[in-house]
């Protein structure tokens, strides 16, 4: 007799121990936790005396087999919305459902939902955005500019309607339909009864003037295309419907094929890195910061021995802060609090090959901490023949209370609060 299906609550980087249990005995279960395991998702191990369970970065909800987890992230409550809203720029709007059970128990997946659905409820209030389309049809009372091509076309057949262009003003705008489309994902993916229902409320309210259509990253790439100054108000509820759409149903890449498991699953690392690149190019005057540049001629093939004529690989740290044409700093966000964990030696690898290329011989790791106590750590490069110093790696806290605090407070102190500690982040104390 099969087991009964197990709920279970976790934190992210949590272990935990089911005395008794193992997975479901179906087929494909097996491969899936070792998939889950690799991409470092979710660690599913059967041991002697039960199932094993690690939580890494990832924070949401996944359905294996028989077994239901949910992955709360550790910042919890006002914290974690307030950080939402300035890492993704979404407006400070009062959530329907703002109460300390629901930012307590929900996860990643409903606080991205009730935003969504306050900003939608906001846009709708204003009125949505409406655009003139350009229509072709018959009409009875022609409007617009008669199409006297199509009229010879009809080889002078008298009918009582005349083949019109026209452009109404319409709210049947490609915008207004993905809002449409995110709202009908969004009420599929919320585990809040309530949230369900205000999406699938304001759904209601836009079918009746706009189109459905479907959802996919060719529709959300055009959609951000038409982006203007007029549409600004419309960017936060598409960045949610993005992070929705790109966290729905997780999709394991294997070998050869591909799983797609029900749940939703987010990288709590985007965030963190999101966090940080909106406060350092906020708050660091004279600097500028680029995310993700790739650093172009520090690794490449020889001519001579390159076979498959492939491209060199180009490192690329999450930021490069730079003063004109000078690079004075490489960062790399990692969300893995390294004061209460040691760091991996694959991060500290890449951190080296940073340190090296910098002139200055050094590169930083900014990790999250709620601990008050953590201060910066470094640790010294050299030849192991010569003793001579290579470079240096530093593991630098961020306080993710502080940063809280200091985003919140909009006084003069504040701000140069925020950037003495924008320039500690980047280059030490």
């Amino acid at each position: 007799m099969r087991d009964a299906p197990t709920t279970i609550v976790m934190s992210e980087w949590e272990t935990r121990e089911l005395d008794g249990r193992v997975l479901d005995p179906t087929p494909d279960t097996h491969r899936v936790a070792e998939l889950l395991d690799q991409s470092q998702m979710l660690g599913l191990s059967e041991l002697r005396r039960g199932l094993q369970i690690k939580t890494f970065s990832h924070v949401g909800r996944l359905r294996i087999g028989d077994l239901n987890v949910t992955i709360l992230p550790k910042l919890k409550g006002a914290s974690l919305l307030g950080l939402i809203r300035y890492a993704y720029g979404f407006r400070r709007l009062n959530l329907i459902s703002q109460s300390q059970h629901f930012v307590e128990e929900s996860g990643f997946d409903d606080l991205l939902i009730a935003q969504l659905n306050a900003e939608v409820q906001e846009l709708w209030s204003r009125g949505f955005l409406r655009s003139y389309i350009s229509t072709d049809e018959r009409l009875s009372s022609p409007r617009g500019r008669i199409d006297l091509n199509r009229m010879a076309l009809d080889c002078g057949k008298v009918t009582a309607t005349l083949p019109c262009q026209h452009h109404p003003r319409i709210e049947d705008t490609p915008l207004n339909r993905v809002i449409l489309a995110g709202l009908r994902l969004a009420a599929s993916m919320a585990s809040v009864v309530e949230l369900r229902r205000d999406s699938a409320r304001l759904a209601t309210f836009m079918e009746e003037q706009v189109s459905a259509i479907r959802l996919n990253a060719v529709v959300l790439d055009r959609a951000s295309h038409l982006m203007n100054r007029l549409t600004a108000a419309y960017a936060p509820a598409l960045s949610i419907i993005r992070l929705l759409f790109e966290a729905q149903g997780v999709v394991l890449e294997g070998q050869t094929t591909s799983t797609s498991l029900p749940g939703f699953l987010f990288d709590m690392n985007a965030f963190f890195q999101a966090l940080l690149s909106r406060f350092l190019r906020e708050n660091l005057e004279g600097f500028e910061v680029q995310d993700e540049r790739g650093l172009r001629g520090m690794m490449r093939y020889s001519p001579q021995f390159n076979p498959k004529k492939r491209q060199s690989p180009t490192p690329r740290p999450d930021y490069v802060v730079m003063k004109g044409k000078t690079v004075c700093s490489l960062l790399d966000a990692k969300y893995r609090d390294l004061w209460e964990r040691n760091l991996p030696r694959e991060m500290l690898y890449q951190l080296v090959v940073y340190a090296i290329s910098h002139p200055q011989g050094w590169s930083s790791i900014l990790y999250p901490t709620m601990d008050p106590r953590a201060t910066e750590a470094r640790i010294d490069v050299a030849d192991p023949v010569y003793g001579k110093h290579l470079g240096q790696v530093c593991l630098r806290p961020v306080l993710l209370q502080k940063i809280e605090m200091l985003v919140g407070d909009k006084s003069l102190a504040a701000c140069r609060a925020r950037a003495e500690f924008a320039h500690g982040l980047a280059f030490g104390a």
